[in-house]
């Protein structure tokens, strides 16, 4: 049906607006959303991840632990002036420690330094300073007696899987009146096998 006298004109300029009306909703959509990101705020940039510094979390003065056996026999004693943890690396630092453990076969292991450091497993000790450990004598198979060895240094490393002693600075091992200094050191406890490398000096006692 169309529509005639003065309702006609208007009739057309509606049909024309209707062509035009989605253009004119996109540009109105398009007008909004620039205005809500001119608005909306940039995001932060993420805080560049901050090295973690060589920092205790927790330390402790004045300390013994003590460990027994199923038979309540005491294992091991250890002491120290200050034990920290360290976090970055997962260690422990002792001051002024003192060791004393009982192996099997009931051999005994004194052991002191100006510092211990050992990681989480715990499987390996680094001793600095003034080093002295001394493993107690033992009976052979053949039933002689074998005097307690001392070693001393500046720097010891004991694994204690496999009770092994090394050192890559100068240490000096004695045992009973036999003296021997070296340049380095392996030492490994199960072969009571003592390997001495670089300037190495000995002196041994008449028998």
């Amino acid at each position: 049906m169309k529509l005639a006298g003065p309702l006609a004109p208007l009739r057309q300029g509606w049909d024309r607006a209707a062509v035009y009306l989605p253009v004119l909703t996109m540009g109105l959509l398009a007008l909004g959303s620039y205005w809500i990101l001119r608005s909306t705020p940039m995001p932060l940039e993420p805080a560049a991840a901050r090295p973690v510094a060589h920092e205790p979390d927790y330390f402790m003065r004045g300390f013994s632990v003590r460990s027994h056996g199923a038979d309540g026999q005491l294992r091991s004693k250890l002491s120290g002036t200050q034990v920290r943890h360290y976090p970055d690396d997962d260690t422990i630092e002792i001051d002024q420690v003192h060791l004393l453990a009982f192996g099997e076969g009931g051999t005994l292991t004194l052991a002191q330094a100006r510092r211990l450091r050992t990681d989480d497993s715990q499987s390996e000790y680094w001793l600095e300073g003034e080093v002295s450990v001394e493993r107690g004598g033992s009976t052979g198979q053949d039933g002689r007696a074998r005097p307690a060895m001392r070693f001393k240094g500046e720097q010891l490393r004991v694994y204690d899987e496999n009770q092994r002693i090394a050192s890559d600075l100068p240490v000096e091992l004695t045992q009973g009146g036999n003296l021997a200094t070296a340049e380095t050191l392996r030492y490994d406890a199960s072969t009571r096998v003592a390997e001495l490398q670089g300037r190495v000096r000995a002196r041994f006692s008449p028998r």
